[in-house]
C-alpha cells in the first residue's frame, strides 16, 4: 500500500483509542468552568491579520515567525488562529457583550495554529482551553482565574505542577523598566541575534522571552521587573498572593516571566512540570487590562490564561494517570439468515433508542467471526438470532466475561434486558461494598 500523502508535519491524527481520553478531559475543563460562571464561546478559526498583530504584538515570535497568514480571493490578509484571547475579545466587543454586567466570563476548546519546530508538546497545529474574564481589575479576579486552572489539574489527578506567579506593571512603570532594560542590552547588542536587535528600541522586554541560548544567557543578568513596579501595581500584586494564600494554592515568584504576548499586564503566572522535557509550561496567562481598548473598544480590565491540552494529555501519561475506560458495548446480537439479520437490526435499534449501547453485523461474518468480534469490542452481553430462535421466541443471552447462560424472550425483549443490566449493576455494587 502507497499513501498518497501523509499527515502535516507538526499535526497529528487522534484515533479513537485517545480521542475518549481526551473527551473526558474536555468535559471535565467545561465542567469545572461552569462551576465558576463561564460560558463557552465559540470564534472562527481564521480571523484577519491585523486582530492578532494589534493583539498579539508586532515584536513577538508568534507574530514575526509562526503565523499562518495568507490572502483571500478577495485579497484580504487573512490569519490562521496563534491563540484564542484575541478572537474571544473581538467577538465580545462585535457582539456588544460590553454592554451585559460584569464580569462576563467565557471559555472555549480550540485549535490554535503556529508554524513552530515540532517535538513533543509543540505540535503546528495545537489544542487550547481557555478562560476569558472581562470587566474587572480586582486582584480577586486574578486569584479566581489561578483557581479555576488548579482545580482543574487537581480534579484530573495531576501532580508536581509548580505555579510560577510575577507582575509586569502598567504601561507607566514599564516604561521606566523599559529604561532600563535597553540600557542593559545596548551594552551587549554586538551579542544580541537580529531579532533581539530589532526588539530593542521597540520592545527590549521581548529580549526576555527570546528562545536563542546566546540572548537567554544574556537576560539572566538583566533587570527584574518586580525592581520597577509602581507601588499601584505593587499593592496589586500582594493582594493577588493574598487570595492564593487565602485559598491555600502554592506559588513561587519567577521575575523573569513575561508570557510571549504583547497585551500582558499587570500578573502574570505559568503551571510548568519538569516532567514533560523543554516545553514544560503547561497552562499560562495573566492580566491584559489594555487589551480591550487596543482592539477598538472601550476601556475594560480583563484577564484569562490558555492551558495545552497536549502538554496536558502528556504529562498525565508520564503520570500514569488512568482515565475512564470508553463506554462498552452493552449487547452484541449476532445472526444467521437473513431474517435473524432483520430481527437483529430491529432490536439494536430499539435498544439504542432506549440507552442501551447495541451492536449488530453489519458485514456479513459467519456466527463464529461475528462473536469473535463481540469478544474484541469487549461486549458485555452477546446473543444469536437464528430462525430456531425467531421461531421459539426465545434467545440465549450471554454473558461474555462469566459465560453464564440465560433465556430471555423476545417479546418484551428491551424492557427485559434493561432489567437485566440493572440488576447487574446492583449487584456489582453491592459486590464492591461487601454488603
Amino acid at each position: 500500500m502507497a499513501l498518497i500523502t501523509k499527515a502535516i508535519k507538526g499535526t497529528q491524527d487522534i484515533l479513537p483509542a485517545q480521542v475518549h481520553h481526551n473527551q473526558f478531559i474536555e468535559k471535565t475543563m467545561l465542567t469545572i468552568a461552569g462551576k465558576f460562571g463561564f460560558k463557552e464561546i465559540r470564534t472562527p478559526v481564521f480571523e484577519h491579520t491585523e486582530l492578532f498583530t494589534r493583539s498579539v504584538g508586532s515584536t513577538t515570535d508568534v507574530v514575526q515567525k509562526e503565523m499562518y497568514t495568507f490572502n483571500d480571493k478577495g485579497g484580504r490578509s487573512i490569519t490562521l488562529r496563534p491563540e484564542g484571547t484575541a478572537g474571544a475579545v473581538r467577538a465580545f466587543l462585535e457582539h456588544g457583550l460590553f454592554n451585559e454586567a460584569y464580569p462576563q466570563k467565557v471559555c472555549y476548546l480550540t485549535s490554535c495554529y503556529r508554524y513552530e519546530k515540532p517535538q513533543a508538546g509543540r505540535l503546528r497545529e495545537f489544542q487550547q482551553f481557555g478562560a476569558e474574564c472581562f470587566g474587572t481589575s480586582a486582584p480577586a479576579a486574578d486569584g479566581e482565574m489561578i483557581a479555576l486552572a488548579d482545580e482543574i489539574f487537581a480534579f484530573l489527578g495531576v501532580k508536581n505542577l509548580k505555579l510560577e506567579l510575577n507582575s509586569i506593571g502598567c504601561p507607566q512603570c514599564r516604561a521606566h523598566y523599559h529604561a532600563a532594560l535597553k540600557t542593559y542590552f545596548d551594552a551587549k547588542k554586538a551579542e544580541l541575534c537580529v531579532t533581539c536587535l530589532d526588539r530593542l528600541d521597540r520592545n527590549p522586554m521581548r529580549i526576555l522571552d527570546c528562545k536563542s541560548p546566546v540572548c537567554g544567557a544574556i537576560a539572566k543578568d538583566a533587570p527584574a521587573m518586580l525592581d520597577y513596579i509602581c507601588a499601584d501595581c505593587a499593592e496589586h500584586f500582594k493582594a493577588v498572593k493574598q487570595y492564593l494564600d487565602a485559598m491555600h494554592i502554592p506559588y513561587a515568584i519567577n521575575p523573569r516571566i513575561v508570557r510571549g504576548l504583547d497585551y500582558y499586564t499587570r500578573t502574570v503566572f505559568e503551571f510548568v512540570s519538569d516532567e514533560i522535557g523543554a516545553q514544560g509550561t503547561v497552562c499560562g496567562g495573566g492580566r491584559y487590562d489594555g487589551l480591550v481598548e487596543e482592539v477598538g473598544g472601550p476601556s475594560v480590565p480583563s484577564l484569562g490564561f490558555a492551558l495545552g491540552l497536549e502538554r496536558l494529555v502528556l504529562l498525565m501519561k508520564a503520570q500514569g494517570i488512568e482515565l475512564p475506560a470508553p463506554a462498552a458495548c452493552e449487547l452484541y446480537i449476532a445472526s444467521v439468515g437473513e431474517k435473524g439479520s432483520l430481527q437483529a437490526a430491529a432490536l439494536t435499534h430499539a435498544l439504542r433508542v432506549s440507552g442501551v449501547s447495541a451492536q449488530f453485523d453489519v458485514v456479513g461474518r459467519s456466527v463464529k467471526a461475528q462473536m469473535k468480534y463481540a469478544d474484541k469490542i469487549a461486549a458485555v452481553y452477546s446473543m444469536v438470532l437464528g430462525d430456531d430462535d425467531l421461531e421459539k421466541g426465545e434467545v440465549n443471552l450471554k454473558k461474555m466475561d462469566t459465560g453464564e447462560i440465560q433465556p430471555i424472550k423476545l417479546k418484551n425483549f428491551v424492557d427485559d434486558f434493561i432489567n437485566i443490566m440493572v440488576r447487574q449493576a446492583a449487584d456489582s455494587l453491592i459486590d464492591s461494598l461487601d454488603l
